[in-house]
């Protein structure tokens, strides 16, 4: 399943709508009509592998499920699914560390994709319930400050200053260069995503040490 949703995030992210990852040649394959387009195959079959394995798991529950509580003969029908999950899986984890290891980031798409000021509303309806506003009125009036600045095509800033609950104090909350991620878990780079990037780096360097640690003799 996680591998699925891996592919699933290389599958999506790397269509032209988004442009948020570039796959290498070499581990994508050509289209047979589209001269353009690069198709991202490895994780297409590793999220359709999730499905022939979860149809593995979901009958083998079916023979048990019939079964007392005692060594049965059924139960030999575990071995041809058990060893075609691990040889799928493997190959998958094989195949997808070459396309992880080689996609090319287009890091300036992905910052326009999350440099939406409106990404960023939930975070000023907060802020107005921190200074005794009631959520209900705050989500309201906050979604109508998104919505008019859409409908007028203005930034969003330029409607919170005029606006007399919020103003100048509240402009930075739509501000992604300067945003905090004011609620624990918001998205601000500044916030939590800061943390949580510095808490997965210092995972990953343990993890390798903890690999490295096994491979070597009498580790």
């Amino acid at each position: 399943m996680h591998l699925s949703r891996l592919g699933e995030e290389f599958v999506v992210f790397s269509t032209s709508e988004f442009g948020f990852y570039r796959l290498d040649d070499a581990w994508s394959t050509g289209s047979s009509m589209l001269p353009q387009k690069k198709n991202p195959d490895i994780a297409e079959l590793a999220r359709g592998k999730a499905g022939r394995l979860i149809g593995h798991l979901t009958g083998f529950l079916a023979t048990l499920k019939g079964l007392p509580f005692a060594y049965n003969r059924d139960l030999q029908e575990d071995k041809e699914p058990l060893f075609d999950a691990f040889g799928q899986v493997f190959r998958a984890l094989v195949a997808l560390r070459g396309l992880v290891e080689t996609v090319e980031f287009d890091e300036e798409a992905m910052g326009r994709a999350a440099a939406d000021p409106a990404l960023y509303a939930v975070d000023l309806a907060e802020w107005l319930v921190e200074r005794g506003m009631p959520f209900r009125r705050a989500h309201g009036l906050v979604g109508d400050l998104v919505r008019r600045a859409r409908e007028a095509d203005k930034p969003l800033a330029e409607l919170v200053l005029a606006e007399p609950a919020l103003g100048r104090n509240a402009v930075p909350i739509v501000t992604p260069e300067v945003a905090t991620g004011r609620p624990k878990g918001g998205q601000a780079p500044r916030g939590d995503v800061g943390d949580q990037l510095e808490h997965f780096a210092a995972r990953l360097r343990a993890d390798l040490d903890r690999l490295k640690a096994i491979g070597r003799p009498n580790g």
